[in-house]
């Protein structure tokens, strides 16, 4: 066998990245004075050595946490744990906003007023439940001359459900199909 030579690297074997922070720590502040915040710390404006001579001398970081600020503001926090809870902060926020979806419900120029009606109380429980509709008039073969009946259509769609719901965008004609987006009213408190 052949011994490996000194500068033999495995192919495999990277050297790892260095992840880039998201944002600046310590050494990597690059102001000459910035405003410190943080538990157990006069809040003020500190050149940025005796500021991080402060967060070192209690064990922690000094982390930019607005760099746009004249001057720039940083905390004094453990770095790990400050991540912690922001992206545990990110993720509650996530959890509790309402995804809104968007539900369709289509018709053709000669839709009959029954089934008119039936569609609109289907389109008012999917506005009661904070859903937006989409509705579409569906144009096949030579019914495109009939533009006019389906905007009339829409819009009387659109009326039935003043109630729960508002016009988001007017009837709009894409192609063979014509568009109306109705949003859930916003309840008053």
């Amino acid at each position: 066998m052949n011994p490996k030579p000194s500068s033999f690297r495995p192919r495999f074997g990277r050297p790892p990245f260095k992840k880039e922070l998201e944002h600046n720590i310590n050494e990597k502040i690059r102001h000459p004075e910035v405003r410190v915040v943080g538990e157990n710390v006069e809040p003020g404006v500190y050149p940025i050595r005796q500021a991080i001579e402060l967060a070192t001398s209690k064990g922690l970081d000094l982390v930019e946490i607005s760099p746009n600020a004249n001057p720039p503001v940083c905390r004094v926090v453990d770095y790990n744990k400050f991540l912690y809870e922001k992206k545990k902060k990110e993720k509650e926020i996530k959890a509790n906003s309402k995804k809104v979806e968007v539900k369709e419900i289509r018709f053709t120029p000669n839709t009959d007023e029954h089934d008119v009606e039936f569609k609109a109380k289907h389109a008012e429980s999917f506005l009661k439940d904070g859903n937006k509709v989409r509705t579409y008039v569906m144009f096949r073969g030579r019914s495109i001359v009939f533009k006019e009946r389906g905007e009339l259509l829409l819009l009387q769609f659109a009326d039935r459900l003043k109630e729960v719901g508002v016009v988001e965008q007017l009837p709009t004609l894409e192609g063979k199909r014509m568009f109306m987006t109705l949003a859930p009213k916003t309840k008053k408190k």
